[in-house]
């Protein structure tokens, strides 16, 4: 299903199972689909989008989205990215060259150029008084898989946070967090 609106440049295929709705505007060689949705969104050249949802956001040329992405609206995502399977955005801005591969939620963040983001990382973006904050996640910074970064925080460049680390405190530049607690072992626990 094509909106009357939407506008696809030439040599862009669409699988079938997609739904294209309102304003959205495709570029060139693209591949949308199958069975993907995208509303009132723009979406860049030689993009690919592999059964997922875009909403109300802006995706840049040369993008890897999906299979089972879902941008959410006010998501900005630039040249060379990849939001991959399981990746969920929502009012970010990503750079470019960056990997947002799979298992992951980014919302209210900024988010530079070079930066990796392994499985199972959240952006903790909401506090206890129902408020939203912003994480800052700067150039060629890397966030180690399942970790939390609670907002309002910044990650400086050339920062590393390792696996596993719940980041309450900004990170400084080239410099390495590990946030976790020591484990516990109980011995005869379950007799």
């Amino acid at each position: 299903y094509i909106s009357l609106d939407a506008k696809i440049g030439k040599d862009t295929i669409i699988y079938p199972g997609t739904n294209i709705q309102g304003k959205t505007i495709i570029g060139q060689n693209c591949v949308i689909g199958p069975n993907s949705n995208i509303i009132s969104s723009t979406i860049g050249d030689n993009t690919i989008v592999e059964l997922s949802k875009i909403d109300s956001s802006t995706i840049a040329s040369n993008v890897k989205i999906g299979p089972f992405a879902n941008i959410r609206p006010n998501s900005n995502i630039s040249s060379n990215t990849k939001v991959g399977s399981f990746a969920e955005t929502k009012n970010v801005n990503v750079g470019e060259n960056t990997k947002i591969p799979h298992l992951i939620y980014v919302g209210d963040a900024d988010i530079g150029n070079n930066v990796e983001i392994a499985c199972g990382v959240i952006t903790a973006n909401m506090n206890i008084n129902w408020q939203k904050n912003r994480t800052v996640i700067k150039d060629n910074a890397f966030i180690g898989c399942n970790s939390s970064l609670l907002a309002p925080v910044t990650i400086e460049e050339n920062a590393i946070v390792a696996a596993g680390s719940t980041i309450t405190d900004d990170v400084p530049q080239n410099s390495l967090a590990i946030a976790r607690q020591k484990q516990i072992i109980k011995e005869d626990y379950n007799k």
